[in-house]
């Protein structure tokens, strides 16, 4: 997890309201300042331990985040501990209809919630709100808790005794969020748990936490009682803290493999229920008999979109046998005509890199891929626009010719470099699939139903898509990976969600008939 950065920076001074900061008479921002959301409440934190939120189209610094440290850690813990035996008592029917507010007034708020991700991100705006949608689609899941949560019942399983099963909330919950959706992941995780009855503590991600914090003040106009849903912010201290907290009973986690790893280690050594998913690097096979022009297309908006920072993008094209060439000569000019700017330019195709640091990160592996030897097609490692010079932008970059040693197939990049891969056959394709220690996602492109079909079967991965580019499922199916890209045996949201948030109970019950039996000192065997 990234460590605090003591200190903050920024200019204070006379100032005027522009774009949710303040700004001085000469023109730079004078960072906001954000909180933490506790008992249904703006909680602002110590000074001491503060980070930046960045502009990463300006540069700009426009706000400072508190970390909170254990005792705010615990405050939330147990407030939420205080609000889970009235909101786990209430029928699930209520907290439906608590759902059914949140989700229209996501709807309603669409608009100021894309631009908050964008402006901390730096997504485009069509981008962003296709984010939230999919987190949407979760809340309209949710909406359906009661017959989501209905139980098993067999009558006469033995004379005059039946038996049934029941769920019930797993207790205080912590979500774990990552930079690349503030919006989606989020949603992933705490519409789900609450409605199920537990209360929920969510640690997003110290890059963008202002659109959580407005998810959760949505959550309470909705109808969230005080308490259900918290939002602490934080670093690595914050993490450790909701780790180790024997006050949490669950926690749900996003982000790269290695603090995957960390994460569901750490909570399940603390007896904690843990799903953690990690890191990828996402291959999409291309057959010879591919409809070209649509698997460009395919590629393009899965390498290239957001930046390429998504877990299911697709930042390896494995080209089969004669299609290796057609596919480059495509791909080329698309990449190199990339529309690059800032959200707020309506035309704009893909935005900058979150932040200064993993801007460095991507050039640097673009550095070494061509060092190692692989053919760069397209470099867009001298990217700059006018007005944006301190942007965090990057071009498009297109390798061709990579091998399986090269730094820019072994690391997931998370950025926009797409490589292409030349291999002979079909099984040369696959085998390199499911030799890769990542398996979130997948796709094959092809008109061979045979070739599709043995690709599903074989590819062991958790996610495949057919001439679909990014196969992320929709809510009432899971989502989750497979190997080093998934710690834990749940899948987030669909009904593997409801079980992550729920413990099974089963009742054997029979009733006084009157009769007295006796004792029985052998097992029951209900006859």
């Amino acid at each position: 997890m990234p460590s605090c950065r003591e200190g903050v920076r920024g200019v204070y001074g006379t100032s005027i309201k522009q774009s949710g900061s303040l700004r001085t008479e000469i023109g730079k921002l004078m960072p906001t300042e954000l909180h933490h959301w506790i008992n249904g409440q703006k909680v602002a934190g110590g000074k001491s331990r503060v980070g930046e939120v960045f502009n990463p189209a300006t540069g700009e610094i426009t706000s400072l985040v508190p970390f909170a440290n254990e005792d705010e850690v615990k405050q939330a813990v147990d407030v939420a501990k205080d609000a889970l035996l009235s909101w786990s008592a209430t029928p699930p029917i209520q907290r439906a209809r608590v759902m059914f507010r949140f989700k229209a007034l996501i709807e309603e708020n669409m608009d100021e919630i894309a631009s908050l991700v964008s402006s901390e991100h730096g997504k485009i705006l069509d981008d962003a709100r296709g984010s939230i949608t999919r987190g949407l689609e979760v809340v309209e899941f949710a909406c359906g808790i009661p017959h989501l949560l209905k139980g098993d019942f067999t009558g006469q399983v033995g004379t005059n005794v039946d038996s049934y099963s029941l769920r019930q909330p797993v207790g205080v919950c912590a979500g774990i969020t990552p930079f690349n959706f503030p919006a989606m992941i989020p949603l992933w995780m705490f519409p789900l748990s609450v409605a199920c009855g537990n209360t929920f503590i969510l640690k997003p991600s110290e890059k963008d936490p202002s659109c959580p914090l407005r998810l959760a003040e949505l959550f309470q106009e909705a109808g969230g009682p005080d308490g259900v849903l918290n939002v602490v912010n934080g670093d690595k201290v914050t993490v450790d803290a909701l780790l180790n907290d024997p006050g949490v009973d669950a926690v749900s986690f996003v982000g790269s493999t290695p603090i995957a790893e960390y994460v569901y280690s750490t909570a399940a050594a603390s007896g904690k229920r843990v799903q953690a998913l990690g890191g990828a690097k996402n291959h999409m096979v291309v057959m010879p008999d591919a409809d070209f022009d649509q698997a460009t297309d395919a590629l393009m908006g899965a390498a290239y979109g957001s930046a390429g920072e998504r877990c299911m993008a697709v930042s390896v094209a494995v080209a089969v046998g004669e299609s290796a060439q057609p596919l480059v000569e495509k791909l080329a000019p698309r990449v190199s005509g990339l529309k690059i700017g800032p959200y707020t330019d309506p035309e704009a195709e893909m935005g900058p890199i979150v932040s200064k640091g993993a801007l460095e990160r991507i050039k640097t592996l673009v550095d070494a891929g061509v060092a190692q030897g692989a053919k760069l097609v397209v470099d867009g490692r001298q990217t700059t626009l006018q007005g944006y010079e301190d942007g965090f932008f990057l071009g498009g970059c297109l390798f061709d010719d990579v091998t399986p040693d090269m730094d820019i197939y072994k690391e997931e990049i998370f950025g926009p470099v797409l490589s292409v891969m030349r291999v002979p056959d079909y099984e040369s394709a696959l085998k390199l699939v499911c030799d890769n220690p990542y398996g979130n996602g997948t796709a094959i492109f092809t008109r061979d139903g045979d070739a599709a079909r043995d690709f599903t079967v074989r590819s062991n991965i958790g996610m495949v898509g057919v001439n679909v580019p990014i196969p992320v499922p929709v809510a009432y199916h899971s989502f989750g990976g497979w190997k080093r890209s998934m710690f834990g045996t749940s899948n987030t949201h669909g009904m593997d969600g409801v079980r992550f948030y729920t413990r099974i109970k089963t009742v054997t019950a029979r009733w006084p008939s009157g009769i007295r039996q006796g004792a029985d000192f052998s097992i029951p065997t209900l006859k």
